[in-house]
């Protein structure tokens, strides 16, 4: 049960750069792709800046039959997913099919698709509905799509954990690698620009109001005022480390700890459950606080929230105690794909031993980190990555560098 799990392929699609050698060139030179809203006009709207994926055609990428059947969500996740395997070198026609899974995360399902059926039923008629739309919108249909594309049909599944949910997805895809299953291919990829899931993202009330792209998504900042909204994520190819050695093939990084909490409700008084995530974590991947070389943060961007992750962070590492980043604010908040898309950059960091930077951000004294806010060269073997969710899920993993 304790066999090391290892990264061996990455597959991204972020508003900053679509395949991971395009998204790690911007990232680490602090290349934000926030900026207005360009799919449709968000001129009635509160929020009008987002972190688009631009540059991407689904045609260049998926066989005609599957266009008309999937959500731009499941367009881009299947992208992902080849290009996953490719960088792991796996043919999955040369795989035994029950020794490969799929384990993703969604936040919301697929938005646009739903949009547009809806607006068929009430302009034409029930008849010109979608047969599609049964599945289309549905949490789990990257899982499916992406098991039916490729002939998995190991252990599948999809985990709901709003933010949070990435990370847990790749923890359900580790605990499976231990289990014995030999390919895993995890994480998440969300988008939800349309009208209708503009306006659901209205109602969360932590949406930046700025118009200024520079100034829109401040974590840590005095001046926080809330998020962008992104699309986007990554997929991760998981694999045994014997395997992989066995294979020949490059390693990224292991999984090396992992651990999810629960906030209590508001009204009791007690502490959020960020810390004790991060600690369990730790004791999972066998490491102490002082081994941990940077935090990759959950950065939310509201105050309140900023400062419940500050405290965790102190009392875990001390004031200014670890490197601090927070890489999304150069693609807005992905939802489910935010935390794997921190995880490809975490391991992407390892390979260089380069933090990349939090952008547009002041850091405030008073939360007492050292925040990141220019790419810094600093020897790398330990990094945490942080995500939460909606109503209170927090999830810490622990990533290492492979020997």
């Amino acid at each position: 049960m304790s066999a090391a799990v290892v990264v061996t392929g990455l597959g991204v699609v972020a508003p900053n750069g679509v395949g991971a050698g395009d998204y790690w060139a911007a990232t680490r030179s602090g290349t934000s792709g926030i900026g207005r809203l360009n799919r449709f006009s968000p001129t009635q709207y509160q929020a009008r800046l987002a972190g688009e994926v631009h540059g991407f055609e689904a045609p260049e990428h998926l066989p005609s039959r599957l266009l008309p059947q999937t959500d731009r969500m499941t367009q881009l996740a299947l992208a992902a997913a080849d290009w996953a395997l490719a960088d792991a070198a796996i043919s999955p026609t040369e795989q035994p099919s029950f020794d490969m899974g799929v384990i993703t995360a969604s936040f919301s399902g697929g938005f646009a698709f739903g949009q547009n059926e809806l607006e068929s039923l009430w302009r034409r008629g029930s008849q010109y509905v979608s047969a599609y739309q049964s599945f289309a919108w549905f949490y789990a249909v990257n899982s499916g799509q992406i098991s039916i594309r490729n002939g998995m049909k190991g252990p599948s599944g999809v985990v709901v954990s709003d933010e949070a949910g990435g990370l847990d997805a790749v923890a359900q895809g580790r605990r499976q690698v231990r289990k014995g299953t030999q390919v895993v291919l995890t994480g998440a990829v969300d988008a939800t620009i349309c009208p209708w899931g503009w306006v659901a993202l209205q109602t969360s009330g932590r949406l930046s109001t700025s118009d200024d792209p520079a100034r829109a998504y401040r974590p840590f900042d005095r001046d926080s005022s809330g998020h962008v909204p992104g699309e986007g994520g990554a997929l991760l190819v998981l694999e045994p480390s014997e395997s992989a050695k066995r294979r020949g093939t490059k390693v990224y990084g292991a999984i090396a700890g992992y651990a999810a909490t629960f906030d209590p409700p508001p009204t009791s008084a007690r502490e959020p459950g960020l810390r004790r995530a991060i600690e369990l974590a730790l004791d999972d991947a066998n490491v102490e606080a002082t081994d941990v070389d940077a935090v990759f943060a959950d950065a939310a961007g509201e105050p309140y929230l900023d400062q419940v992750e500050a405290a965790a962070l102190r009392a875990v590492f001390g004031p200014h105690g670890v490197p601090v980043t927070a890489p999304k604010t150069m693609t807005g908040r992905l939802y489910s794909g935010g935390a794997p898309l921190d995880l490809v950059t975490a391991l992407l960091a390892l390979d260089e031993e380069l933090i990349p930077p939090t952008v547009n951000v002041a850091p405030s004294p008073e939360y007492e980190l050292d925040l990141v806010v220019a790419a810094r060269t600093t020897p790398l073997r330990t990094l945490l990555i942080l995500a939460r969710g909606y109503g209170g899920f927090n999830s810490a993993m622990v990533v290492s560098r492979h020997p």
